[in-house]
């Protein structure tokens, strides 16, 4: 998995890092068990300090994403809790689609995007630029 990191993003690194860990596992490239790099070794090869892999790490274990071993380290261990997924997901669709409609952005469009993105994560070689 190829980790690319904006660092003229207003998006905080660790976000970043843990926005395509997230979606490196929704797209199979990660998977049940796989076990991501030492803190040590992804800071130093995506450039960014140690500190901001570990937050990223911290945050992608309280979501239920990994486990962290003392022996293994970070570990794919996807939590299923689905109505707990089904509710953190519900609150942040609020937020986001209010701030949607703010913006002028319509229904469909939403839709659009959702299948877009649903497509992608089914058919990683199908998925359109952004635009």
């Amino acid at each position: 998995m190829i980790l690319e990191i904006d660092f003229n993003s207003d998006e905080a690194l660790y976000i970043q890092l843990r926005n395509q860990i997230v979606i490196g596992i929704a797209t199979s490239q990660l998977s049940a068990g796989d076990s991501l790099p030492s803190v040590r070794q992804l800071a130093d090869r995506v450039g960014i300090n140690m500190h901001t892999v570990n937050k990223a790490y911290t945050v992608l274990r309280q979501e239920g994403y990994v486990k962290l071993d003392r022996r293994k380290g970070a570990v794919i261990a996807i939590d299923c809790n689905k109505a707990s997924a089904r509710n953190k997901l519900l609150r942040d669709l609020q937020v986001m689609l209010a701030g949607a409609m703010c913006k002028g952005i319509t229904r469909d469009e939403v839709h659009e995007m959702i299948d877009m993105i649903y497509d992608y994560y089914e058919q990683p070689a199908n998925y359109p630029e952004e635009g």
